[in-house]
């Protein structure tokens, strides 16, 4: 049984060769058909394409031409306009380069003329100490500097001295306030009328009305000769001062501490009328001080206006200067 398994298995080999032969060496059948086709087709080669009836009247061949000849003629406008920017632009940097060229050689040249014009033999004290030719516009930014240089020290200082005596008015007027209530207050004090009689003036003076214990030492300093004279009548400052009259002598004590604060207040009170009289903006401005201080400040906005712009003209001539020096360096 074995070995017919084996014939068997053996045999099926060449069968399958067999079998397969046809497909393993790549062979087709032609196979002719028996009804021929309506239609007949052409191949490629049998084709004449280039011929005219068919490139010409092709009406997808024209669409395609066309489109070619409309994005050919965009793409050339395209260039073309690339190419008249850059022409231009060479154009503005040729003109350029041509001028600084010719400014050039014309300072060269006149620069050679002017040196073989010059003398060589120059002595000394030939040549001058100080040849300046200031330009106006110079002359005017230095004394506009200098106008407001004054005119911003000088009038603000004139406001100063102005406060000043303003100030000065006004504290003569509080003293001779405080000087007159002092005096008032001092004659309604207990046996001071008797005794001073019209010595008020000589002791109530401008250093000691505001205090107690100066016009105190004045008084006492007057009363004290006239209390060792010995007078026929006593005054009754000198007997209460005598005698040690502690109620008495305070009552005249507070009277002249009295007299001293009120004298204060008033003196304190003429001194704000005054001020408050000078400096208030319905009289501020029709007054001297106040029109001076308005005009000079006008004046010194114009001067200062007019200084910045002749310094922003001498700035933009320096710069082109120095740009003429750097082209006759290159």
């Amino acid at each position: 049984m074995k070995i017919h398994y084996i014939n068997i298995l053996l045999f099926a080999l060449p069968l399958n060769i067999l079998v397969h032969n046809q497909r393993n060496h790549k062979k087709t059948i032609l196979r002719t058909p028996k009804t021929k086709p309506k239609k007949t087709h052409r191949t490629l080669c049998e084709c004449e394409l280039y011929a005219p009836s068919n490139y010409d009247n092709d009406q997808e061949m024209k669409d395609v031409i066309k489109e070619f000849n409309v994005r050919t003629a965009q793409r050339f406008e395209e260039y073309n306009e690339r190419m008249q920017n850059k022409r231009k632009q060479c154009k503005e940097q040729y003109d350029k380069d041509t001028q600084t060229i010719i400014l050039k050689d014309k300072i060269q040249q006149e620069l050679k003329e002017n040196i073989t014009a010059l003398e060589t033999n120059i002595d000394i004290n030939d040549i001058p100490t100080c040849v300046c030719k200031k330009l106006v516009a110079d002359k005017v930014e230095k004394n506009c500097l200098k106008c407001g240089g004054v005119l911003g020290i000088g009038f603000p200082g004139f406001g100063l001295i102005g406060g000043t005596v303003v100030h000065a008015v006004a504290v003569n007027a509080a003293t001779k306030s405080g000087i007159a209530k002092a005096i008032e207050e001092l004659k309604s004090v207990l046996s001071l009328k008797m005794l001073l009689k019209n010595n008020f003036e000589q002791i109530v003076t401008s250093a000691n009305y505001f205090s107690k214990d100066a016009l105190f030492q004045s008084i006492d300093a007057i009363a004290t000769p006239i209390c060792n004279s010995k007078p026929p009548i006593t005054p009754l400052y000198c007997s209460i001062k005598s005698n040690a009259q502690k109620n008495l002598f305070g009552l005249i004590e507070s009277g002249i501490s009295d007299s001293a604060e009120l004298a204060t207040v008033a003196a304190e009170d003429a001194k704000l009328k005054v001020l408050n009289a000078t400096f208030t903006w319905e009289t501020f401005f029709s007054s001297s001080l106040g029109i001076s201080l308005l005009v000079t400040v006008c004046i010194i906005i114009i001067l200062l206006i007019t200084y910045l712009i002749l310094r922003h003209l001498r700035k933009n001539k320096m710069k082109k200067k120095l740009q003429y020096i750097k082209l006759l360096k290159e």
